[in-house]
């Protein structure tokens, strides 16, 4: 049994030491969104980099993912600087999608699942183990896997799969936003806002919405 308490990298460690060698954390980002994709982050650290989560701004001056944490923690400007930090640093790395069609075919949840799925076949190198945020399993996950509630903020991997999931969907609904400017999605990128349900209101759905969530 994988102990799911104590410092950030302690469940990579766990299975490090027990013989896992390619641990993968995965998450995603747009969950609660009325618009756009369901966008799922991989993320595989190198094991020499892992160390615990440094809260105070003198320690961990020396690890260049220092502040990993949960996207929803960040400022938009953090995320983007760690984003990058992540993909440079990270063994492998990978993000994956399911569509609004998808989600209104799947379910939210299982469009959830698949987009991590996704990301986690879409991966170069291939994972020994999957640290999956939440309490859901993946179907047909790719190699044995292990649900982690709160994971976003209790394992570094997860974390750094929340962030590349966040700023890429993030740049998705901005980029969605010069095509369908009255939604406001360069702020909301997609979630119910006062804004987002007023603009649904005077405009009617776009293409990019979902039309199985309420939408008024």
């Amino acid at each position: 049994m994988i102990a799911t308490h104590g410092t950030t990298m302690e469940m990579e460690r766990f299975l490090h030491e027990r013989g896992y060698g390619a641990i993968a954390g995965t998450d995603e980002a747009g969950r609660g969104c009325l618009a756009g994709p369901v966008v799922a982050a991989a993320v595989i650290l190198p094991m020499e980099i892992i160390l615990p989560m440094e809260s105070s701004a003198g320690q961990g001056a020396s690890d260049p993912l220092a502040g990993v944490t949960d996207s929803k923690a960040l400022s938009a400007d953090r995320r983007e600087k760690l984003a990058t930090a992540i993909r440079h640093e990270a063994v492998a790395w990978a993000v994956a999608a399911c569509s609004p069609v998808e989600i209104d075919k799947l379910n939210i949840l299982w469009a959830s699942m698949e987009a991590m799925r996704r990301a986690l076949v879409a991966l170069d190198t291939r994972p020994d183990y999957a640290l999956i945020d939440g309490r859901t399993l993946i179907p047909s996950c790719p190699c044995p896997s292990k649900t982690v509630i709160g994971g976003d903020a209790r394992s570094r991997s997860i974390a750094a799969a929340s962030i590349l999931a966040k700023t890429h969907r993030d740049a998705i609904m901005h980029e969605y936003h010069t095509r369908w400017p009255c939604y406001g999605w360069d702020t909301n990128v997609g979630y119910p806002t006062k804004a987002h349900y007023e603009a649904l209101r005077a405009h009617g759905p776009s293409p990019m919405h979902r039309t199985s969530f309420r939408l008024e």
